[in-house]
């Protein structure tokens, strides 16, 4: 039996797309389930989505479908793949909207060629560096468990530091994180003062830069393993944990923005 959340999400979407040819429900099945179509255009290029929900959504994230006039097959294809790894990222609740919004970086991504591209795409895969703050966390182990899953998905390594600043060291492919980051803008992540799910709007990238500007710089420096959670009370604490990945340079550039 299809739920309600999926009846709801469907009723709300034909409200937001509700242009010309937007929004149409194809196929209302109790054994199939729901089959919605929504056209949009993003940077003058007309793309067709089609989203499946099964019985069992949103538990399960839906069957996408991508189709276009102006973009190749391959690129459709580019974009769904896109669209599904972000689905699978998401909470298991109501998500279509969100996955639309997505369109507009994943077109844009795939719409762009040339020299320029493939430059931004070495530069992307080189490894890097970065330092986030975090505004707050409340619902720690929904948080916690999202980073979690996140940072294994986007083979991502790093530490969350939990101490007066919320601190995440992320370490990989330039583009991995990026997505990560925009994760944490569209996904809600935790829970505001009255209760309510909300995005983490507030988050900061103190740093970024290649890798290798830290690695060779200090003695016995390293890339960080796994994705390891910590707690600390006082800076020097906060220090202890940069020195154990020996990035101690990476704290100096950091620490005026910290409160202390």
């Amino acid at each position: 039996m299809m739920s309600d959340a999926a009846f709801e999400e469907v009723s709300v979407l034909s409200s937001i797309y509700c242009g010309d040819g937007e929004f149409q429900l194809l196929r209302q099945s109790a054994q199939d389930g729901l089959m919605v179509q929504i056209n949009r255009t993003v940077e003058g290029v007309d793309v067709r989505l089609l989203f499946h929900l099964h019985l069992r959504y949103p538990s399960f994230p839906p069957a996408i479908s991508v189709s276009s006039t102006v973009l190749s097959r391959t690129q459709c294809h580019n974009i769904r793949q896109k669209l599904l790894d972000q689905a699978a990222a998401l909470p298991s609740e109501p998500m279509v909207h969100q996955l639309v919004e997505c369109l507009q970086c994943v077109v844009t991504e795939n719409f762009t060629g040339g020299e320029e591209k493939e430059g931004r795409e070495r530069e992307e895969e080189e490894e890097w560096t970065a330092v986030l703050s975090l505004d707050h966390i409340r619902s720690r182990n929904r948080y916690i468990s999202l980073l979690e899953r996140w940072t294994q998905q986007l083979q991502l390594s790093g530490r969350l530091l939990l101490g007066l600043s919320i601190l995440v060291i992320l370490q990989g492919a330039r583009s991995n994180i990026k997505e990560f980051c925009r994760l944490l803008r569209t996904v809600k992540v935790d829970v505001d003062s009255s209760g309510k799910k909300c995005k983490e709007r507030m988050m900061k990238v103190l740093t970024e830069s290649p890798t290798s500007s830290f690695i060779g710089h200090e003695c016995g420096s390293q890339k960080i393993r796994g994705f390891v959670v910590k707690s600390y009370k006082s800076l020097p604490e906060l220090t202890a944990a940069f020195q154990e990945i020996n990035m101690t340079g990476l704290y100096q550039q950091i620490r005026p923005s910290l409160s202390d």
